[in-house]
């Protein structure tokens, strides 16, 4: 059985329709979700949403927000969520290597935790992007609560 699935970012409605499953990333740990869960209220961390169907998962980079599950919907909050086919791949990639160089520049210890952040959702948008391309994630950096090699 299907459940509906709403995710709103302050711009647009992303994404309006029904799932077979919901994974996404909630402040403690990635969740999954199916039609007749529980009632929850949860915050979002940065992370991967999958849209489980029949016919092929769709993939939304996110960036913190909320999410609450009903037993027949999920409506998710979010701060930031792109879909894959929205995310440029060289931009990603170009964020990516600033934040690296950024971090290997031995910052002061206060924008070590902005720089990490930024380093996770631009590790986040290519990873989500190349799995638009059918591509292994490979030479993107995992951090913690990532599967390596994962590729969905």
């Amino acid at each position: 059985m299907a459940i509906k699935v709403d995710i709103v970012t302050p711009e647009k409605m992303l994404f309006s329709g029904e799932v077979d499953m919901v994974t996404l990333p909630g402040a403690n740990g990635q969740m999954g979700i199916l039609r007749g869960h529980a009632p929850l209220l949860s915050t979002l961390d940065i992370g991967e949403i999958v849209l489980h169907r029949r016919e092929g998962n769709e993939y939304i980079a996110v960036s913190g927000g909320v999410v609450e599950v009903r037993p027949d919907k999920v409506t998710i909050l979010a701060d930031v969520a792109e879909s894959s086919e929205e995310i440029d791949e060289q931009r990603a990639q170009a964020a990516l290597e600033r934040a690296r160089k950024l971090l290997a520049e031995s910052p002061p210890p206060q924008q070590v935790p902005e720089i990490m952040a930024s380093l996770r959702r631009s590790s986040l948008r290519l990873k989500v992007a190349r799995r638009r391309a059918g591509r292994r994630i490979g030479a993107v950096p995992q951090f913690e609560g990532e599967d390596e090699g994962e590729n969905h």
